[in-house]
């Protein structure tokens, strides 16, 4: 069987398809450092192509099967939160339609994220971009990676004219495994493939260099990225590595929520991300294969946006129609796969940013004030005309209509004029020491702090968990509150914030459930803006001064 691979990558599909016999006679990609590692790992004719502008002449005749995996960006929810140009997208699997048509395969597979599934069910409708293609009938499907032995527990939308039926029931014989497991394997003096079964000396191995630890503070950010996100529902910190890993995406930093850490093992009480060798592993590439990259995140961009070979080799076994009781275990043909000896560039691991621009974004909840379900009391820098202002609001509400009270000057009066007198002398102390604290803080260079721009001063996330404590001490006090006293405390807060509609704010009956908790979250927020805005206002004009003297 001859196959084409479009939109290829580093190869993966070409690698999974040539380990179970089909000869992949050529791939096209325009991305020429992963034409490059396609070429000199799968030794066939990568070519460097804009797909949508291609000539379809230019293909080869005689092809029984095309695969491929059209760009995803414009249909990920990673993508400005599935906010992508879905037109655009389109029209690459427009082109790879018109390629399936031209090329008249007996069969082909296309992959992608799985919200192309509704995608692709509603364009091929008549009236639909695509309805052009309906003839095709393509069997769509939404599959898990983990389910086909890889330890990644990410779904695909798989769409095509093959025994889709067939590919499902290898299924029966496959394990699953862990991010564990693939961590363990390539930890000792003789790494094994946790796949493959390959083994080499830890010295062969390539990519594999150990990153330095987070610090502190890039620990704090994970954390707090990943179980206690504004938005985005929980993930737990660290990964753990008992199960398959989550998504092993394209682009990650050290201090983004997409970033797999785990508990060093080789630092007790420590964290870390994945090496690429670890992560390439997790995405079903043998150890021996290589990445021609010329840094590190280019190489981890390559590794996340591959399709895995293993899966591929599954697909590639199903579309030869071998039955279960026939399909050899990936470790029996992976000599079919000949590495190359020449090695990629020494690429440096990623290392703690020494500096981060000027505008760097701080966007955390105050410990203690986060209710779950957006529900949140948060400390926040927002850029201003000459530097960053820095402020505590309260969001609640759904994914659909979240509402924003900016506790602004008179937040703190509306809460105080409603509380009774005995209350109001328990709140005393822990509001003046709230004061004390935040005066004491380097607000003036809270921002250099963050983008590490200065050394010395106060770390914003030290002011954070002041926050939270003042805010624990706080709450302890209005617990003395009757439920009636809170309610209508409650209510002229949100009526001196949001006016006549008040009423109608969503997730009320959860407002009131919290009500001197939110209170306590109130009274910290007035504090604080109040001290903020006149500790900065200084600075501001200063720096506006400046502006103006220099134009």
């Amino acid at each position: 069987m001859r196959a084409i691979d479009l939109y290829s990558g580093v190869g993966g599909w070409s690698l999974g398809l040539a380990l179970s016999g089909i000869e992949v006679v050529a791939s096209y990609e325009r991305f020429e450092p992963a034409n490059e590692t396609n070429r000199k790992n799968n030794r066939h004719d990568a070519i460097k192509a804009d797909i949508r502008t291609m000539r379809l002449e230019d293909l080869p005749r005689g092809i029984d099967l095309v695969v491929g995996s059209p760009p995803c960006t414009q249909f990920s929810y990673a993508n400005r939160g599935g906010g992508g140009d879905i037109a655009d997208g389109l029209k690459d699997i427009h082109r790879f339609f018109e390629i399936v048509e031209h090329v008249k395969p007996k069969q082909w597979v296309m992959e992608n994220v799985p919200r192309v599934a509704d995608v692709l069910r509603r364009e091929l409708r008549e009236g639909g971009q695509l309805a052009k293609f309906a003839y095709l009938a393509p069997s769509i499907h939404v599959v898990n990676m983990e389910e086909w032995g890889l330890p990644q527990r990410r779904k695909r939308c798989l769409a095509g004219d093959f025994d889709f039926a067939l590919l499902e029931s290898y299924r029966a014989n496959l394990n699953q495994r862990t991010l564990g497991e693939t961590v363990a394997a390539l930890s000792g003096e003789v790494v094994h493939d946790p796949i493959y079964g390959i083994k080499l000396a830890r010295a062969e191995l390539v990519d594999h260099v150990i990153e330095p630890v987070l610090d502190a503070e890039e620990e704090r950010v994970n954390r707090a990225a990943k179980t206690t996100h504004t938005v985005y529902n929980a993930m737990r910190f660290p990964d753990p590595l008992d199960r398959s890993v989550r998504t092993i995406t394209a682009t990650c930093t050290r201090v983004s929520r997409e970033s797999v850490v785990i508990a060093a093992p080789e630092t007790d009480g420590a964290y870390r991300r994945l090496t690429l060798r670890e992560r390439a592993s997790l995405q079903g590439f043998p150890i021996t294969f290589q990445f021609f990259g010329s840094s590190h995140g280019r190489k981890a961009t390559m590794i996340g946006n591959a399709v895995p070979p293993l899966f591929a080799y599954y697909v590639g076994n199903a579309c030869l129609g071998t039955t279960l009781e026939d399909l050899p275990d990936p470790c029996e043909v992976i000599g079919l796969f000949s590495p190359t000896d020449e090695r990629p560039p020494v690429t440096r691991v990623d290392l703690a940013g020494k500096r981060y621009p000027a505008d760097r974004t701080f966007r955390f909840s105050i410990p203690t004030l986060n209710f779950k379900s957006g529900v949140r009391f948060e400390l926040a820098n927002k850029r201003g005309d000459t530097c960053p202002d820095w402020h505590v609001a309260f969001y609640f509400g759904h994914s659909k209509d979240i509402k924003v009270l900016s506790l602004g000057g008179g937040c703190l009066e509306a809460v105080m004029c409603t509380l009774p007198p005995k209350i109001l002398t328990q709140l005393a102390a822990p509001i003046e020491g709230l004061r004390r604290a935040v005066r004491k803080a380097d607000v003036k260079r809270l921002q250099d702090v963050w983008t590490r721009a200065r050394p010395g001063g106060t770390r914003p996330f030290d002011l954070l968990d002041q926050l939270g404590l003042y805010a624990d001490m706080l709450a302890n006090e209005l617990d003395g509150l009757s439920e009636k006293q809170a309610t209508l405390a409650l209510a002229h807060l949100l009526r001196s914030e949001a006016g006549d509609d008040a009423q109608s704010l969503p997730g009320l009956p959860k407002l009131q459930r919290l009500s001197r908790r939110i209170l306590a979250g109130a009274i910290v927020g007035g504090v604080v803006n109040g001290e903020l805005s006149s500790s900065q206002a200084r600075p501001r004009a200063i720096n506006a001064l400046r502006a103006m003297a220099g134009g």
